[in-house]
């Protein structure tokens, strides 16, 4: 098979965080099986992912999920044509686990290793859903990135802004943590907000006019301001409005920034993607925004929102057209550069 044939299948594999997860992806574009494991019960008693923990349990459960994405897909070893794994960014003991199983199978079968890059993964999770259109723009938001991504062509990535702070994802989870919800906040702040009845408004952060970055350490010491103020004078704290509040600051520069760089950069289409992009105030913002002005909207279904291999297999796809492969002595990298990666 060569690597200008479309109808290869590359096994997944991705181990970033806390989700153990290996997927059968064809062509860059159609989903075999998508097999996740996930560790949120097991961190939620420490209040956010542990380290340690998550990589020990990506140890005890890769060869079984490994071996379930296969018989999911009703292929065997035989039939595969790469090896794709998360290089990077991620735990860097999470992502060692993955990169040495994926290396282990690639010796094994002879097949060429393809180190893939996970925001990658995320943007490109969109592919197997949707038909992308290039220029266009990708609004990256997760536990760990914030970013606005520029696709001026297929598989080349530049990012116009980032956040300078904390990323969404990590200022949802520490506004929860405030008022006393467990690990992950967010969807508990994400469903306050949206049954709450009244608001307490919140400050936002646009940097300078022209500026695409982000900022979210300000909002949220807002809300611990607030939370403050009501203890001191012995109030009771409205959760759901403070939700409220927070959600509503979030997305409104979220969503504000985003179509003013589609406008910008002529961007065809506008690219939600990450575990953010499971948020249903944002989803519903975002859409009812983006058909007032007539830009089309891709968001991947929610199993394709958080860490999954299918996004994996998808972005891998870039490099295996090209036959751009990765030598066998890869290493783990946790702040490897999306630019960079890009084909």
């Amino acid at each position: 098979m060569t690597t200008n044939e479309t109808n290869e299948l590359i096994l997944a594999v991705e181990t970033s965080c806390d989700e153990t997860s290996v997927a059968i992806i064809r062509g860059g574009k159609h989903i075999l099986s998508n097999v996740i494991s996930s560790q949120i019960e097991t961190h939620r008693r420490f209040g956010g992912v542990v380290p340690e923990i998550a990589s020990r349990k990506h140890v005890e459960s890769i060869t079984l999920i490994m071996e379930q994405a296969l018989t999911e897909a009703d292929v065997t070893f035989r039939d595969l044509s790469a090896i794709a794994v998360t290089q990077g960014p991620g735990l860097v003991g999470a992502l060692l686990v993955g990169i040495v199983a994926a290396k282990g199978l690639a010796m094994a079968l002879n097949l060429p290793l393809i180190g893939t890059h996970h925001i990658a993964g995320h943007i490109y999770a969109n592919q197997l859903v949707h038909e992308l259109k290039y220029p266009c723009l990708a609004l990256v938001a997760s536990g760990g990135h914030t970013e606005l991504v520029l696709l001026e062509s297929e598989g080349k990535f530049r990012i116009i802004g980032r956040t300078r702070d904390d990323a969404v994802g990590e200022a949802y989870d520490k506004v929860a943590r405030t008022l006393h919800f467990p690990y992950p906040g967010g969807p508990h702040i994400d469903r306050l907000a949206q049954e709450a009845e009244d608001e307490i408004p919140m400050p936002r952060a646009w940097l300078e006019p022209d500026s695409y970055d982000f900022s979210f350490s300000g909002l949220k010491s807002a809300v611990l301001a607030s939370i403050n103020s009501a203890t001191m004078k012995g109030e009771t704290i409205r959760q759901a409005a403070l939700a409220r509040g927070f959600q509503a600051s979030v997305i409104d520069v979220l969503v504000t920034k985003a179509l003013r760089a589609v406008r910008e950069f002529g961007a065809k289409q506008l690219l939600l993607c990450g575990g953010v992009a499971a948020n249903g105030g944002l989803r519903s913002t975002l859409t009812a925004r983006c058909m007032e002005e007539g830009i089309p909207l891709l968001i991947p279904p929610l199993v394709l929102c958080t860490d999954n291999a299918a996004m994996i297999g998808a972005a891998a796809h870039l490099k295996w057209t090209r036959g751009a492969f990765t030598e066998l002595d890869m290493k783990a990298e946790p702040g490897l550069s999306l630019e960079e990666w890009s084909v």
